[in-house]
């Protein structure tokens, strides 16, 4: 029997096959519980052209918790941690920040698809928040991806 989860994505997957966005290719891996995505991402004003290809995962009480999206093309990024995985607000567990550093209402919650997870993936790639930076060291640079 299918879980919620897994009816919930395929209906996703579902979606965004009739309504791709664009640069954006998906597949499923592992019974839907991930999808393998590829972005083809160019942006002069950051030197950086190709396919960078991903594995989003997602927890078995989706969407009430965030799936976790995972590069596994090599990408130089201040929102990606070196060993590829992304940071990004609407991936961070869903309620108050422990830290303080982020609003309720920026983090998981429920109404992200696949989708909005995607559309926000490609927003972080040309639009990087070095102020918050997973990886140092790529915040001191300005040569991303």
């Amino acid at each position: 029997m299918a879980s919620q989860a897994s009816l919930l994505l395929q209906k996703q997957l579902k979606d965004l096959c009739k309504n791709p966005v664009d640069g954006f290719s998906a597949g499923l891996v592992m019974r839907i519980i991930s999808l393998n995505g590829a972005l083809p991402l160019l942006d002069p004003l950051i030197r950086f052209r190709g396919f960078f290809n991903a594995i989003m995962s997602f927890p078995s009480n989706y969407p009430n918790s965030p799936p976790t999206v995972k590069f596994t093309s090599e990408i130089w990024h201040p929102n990606v941690y070196p060993d590829g995985l992304v940071c990004i607000s609407i991936l961070h567990p869903p309620g108050d920040d422990p830290n303080g550093y982020e609003l309720a209402s920026e983090r998981w919650m429920p109404i992200h698809t696949v989708e909005s997870i995607v559309l926000s993936i490609i927003s972080m790639i040309s639009s990087p928040n070095d102020e918050s930076p997973a990886n140092v060291e790529a915040a001191d640079t300005t040569d991303y991806v």
